[in-house]
């Protein structure tokens, strides 16, 4: 009975965590959407991101398509077999899986073969510690691929883009938290929360700067000198004009959380966990001897359930309605900063697939096609149909190697991801005739509503959230971020920005 009851409780945890934002999380997203300027792309992504939380919790499905990489953290009493537990979060693991609560994101390093339940050597992570309680505390946090591409380390003393030399002080320790933030942009689902660990050794490091993200949003660091920091770096970030997504605005940062270990004299890290507007981190109390769940934490007061925006709150931008396939002339027409609905046909790629394409033909006809970056969850339905369950887009600056030659070797005139890409790029868009359109990283379930069906799909070898689906979508909405005449939003948000972080160059710790 108790390893039934266990394993429910771990089940009951990791459907919660993906579907669910905590309570401090929510009132954190509606602080900011209660500042951000209306009518700006910003305003508009929260409106998109608060309606996409309101969707998962009715839905019971993940909010972010990418669940991430399962890290548990478990606290258990002397004499409690910690080999039942990890079993149990094994089995829990692959049915949540199954069930669509969890996209299968466990990859071969070295053959690139997918597991399809998310196990794997090494996954998911769990990390068991002792204590003198009477119950078991299991924290579960599901952190993105995009956020976690943007953690960084650095190592002290150093030199920082715009902020000069960061020094093994605190104020040092300030500009590398700065600077942290900056370098992430919009390609880690901004508005974010950032996990700082100072000291250690660099895995170490990083582990307790993951550790911060369990933190209650709104706690007070009991070290007063970090507990200063904490509210300087929250304040003068979101003085950077990064924004909700990258579009600029006045969201950047939702939260900072710092902790400090020991150090040995040769080495001074700073460890930065980056993570996205979909906070998912959850936390319960186990009863050691029945396996029942007795506490939820992130519990405290009242759950925002959020309004739908008012009229007034809607994007003041042009609104261009496409019909895929699209051609060139209704690509050159666009300019960064319209809002595109797209309907029609769509078809997903990521890494795997941009990888074969430079390499292999097609095994569909792309000209005048849509690239959507984005790696769903998909289940079959009683028909047998495949059905998207979550579809946000995934951060696209992973394909900058490839994009623009895919683009002009098989006519693709629209690409949809999250964070933007680079100079090659945008060359590319200019002389070929394309358009990157910015849709709103996380928001899984607001996008696959917009999906109607899946058509086909290609290439199913390399693993669900990797093959090429085929979608039709109807009013499919993303922002022009980069159009075909050499203009992006992402380079001019990278170096307005840069240039409000060199105002915190002076020193402000001692």
């Amino acid at each position: 009975m108790y390893i039934e009851s266990i394993e429910k409780s771990m089940y009951d945890l990791i459907c919660e965590t993906s579907t669910n934002l905590p309570k401090d999380v929510r009132r954190a997203i509606l602080s900011a959407k209660e500042k951000e300027n209306k009518g700006t792309s910003s305003a508009m992504s929260l409106d998109t991101i608060a309606k996409n939380i309101n969707m998962a919790d009715e839905k019971l499905s993940p909010i972010c398509q990418d669940t991430g990489l399962p890290t548990f953290k478990i606290k258990t009493p002397v004499g409690v077999n910690q080999l039942e537990i990890k079993a149990a979060i094994n089995r829990a693991i692959e049915l949540a899986t199954e069930h669509g609560k969890l996209r299968p994101n466990a990859v071969d390093s070295l053959t690139g073969d997918n597991s399809g339940n998310n196990l794997g050597i090494g996954l998911p992570v769990v990390k068991f510690e002792q204590w003198e309680q009477d119950h078991i505390e299991v924290k579960l946090i599901l952190k993105g691929g995009g956020c976690e591409n943007k953690n960084i380390q650095y190592s002290l003393p150093t030199e920082l883009e715009g902020l000069g030399r960061a020094g093994r002080d605190l104020d040092g320790i300030r500009k590398c938290i700065l600077h942290s933030v900056y370098q992430a942009q919009g390609q880690g689902c901004s508005a974010g929360f950032i996990g700082v660990g100072i000291g250690g050794d660099r895995s170490s490091g990083y582990d307790l700067a993951k550790e911060q993200l369990f933190r209650d949003v709104t706690d007070v660091n009991p070290i007063p000198e970090l507990a200063q920091l904490e509210d300087y770096v929250l304040e003068k970030a979101n003085h950077l004009g990064i924004g909700t997504m990258g579009f600029g605005g006045e969201a950047t940062l939702l939260g900072c959380k710092i902790g400090v270990m020991h150090r040995i004299p040769a080495s001074f890290y700073v460890s930065v966990a980056y993570n996205c507007w979909a906070y998912r981190r959850m936390a319960v109390d186990i009863n050691a001897e029945t396996g029942e769940i007795t506490d939820w934490h992130y519990n405290e007061g009242e759950k925002i359930a959020f309004e739908q925006p008012a009229e007034e709150t809607k994007s003041t931008a042009r609104v261009v309605k496409l019909q895929a396939p699209i051609t060139e002339e209704e690509i050159r027409d666009l300019r960064v900063g319209d809002v595109v609905k797209i309907s029609g046909r769509m078809y997903t790629g990521r890494d795997a697939i941009h990888k074969h394409l430079m390499d292999n033909d097609a095994p569909v006809d792309l000209n005048g096609q849509v690239i959507y970056h984005c790696g769903p969850v998909v289940l079959k339905n009683e028909e047998g149909k495949y059905e998207i369950k979550a579809a946000g887009p995934t951060t696209s600056i992973r394909e900058e190697p490839y994009q623009g030659d895919i683009m002009k070797k098989f006519g693709i005139r629209a690409v949809i991801g999250k964070g933007g890409m680079g100079p090659k790029t945008l060359a590319a868009l200019q002389e070929h005739g394309g358009v990157y359109l910015n849709g709103i990283g996380g928001a899984a379930q607001y996008y696959a509503d917009c999906i109607k069906e899946v058509e086909g799909v290609d290439l199913l070898e390399f693993g669900i959230p990797e093959a090429l689906w085929h979608l039709r979508v109807e009013d499919f909405t993303a922002v022009v971020t980069m159009d075909s005449h050499g203009n992006s939003l992402h380079a001019d948000i990278d170096k307005s920005s840069l240039e409000k972080l060199s105002k915190f160059k002076e020193k402000v710790f001692n």
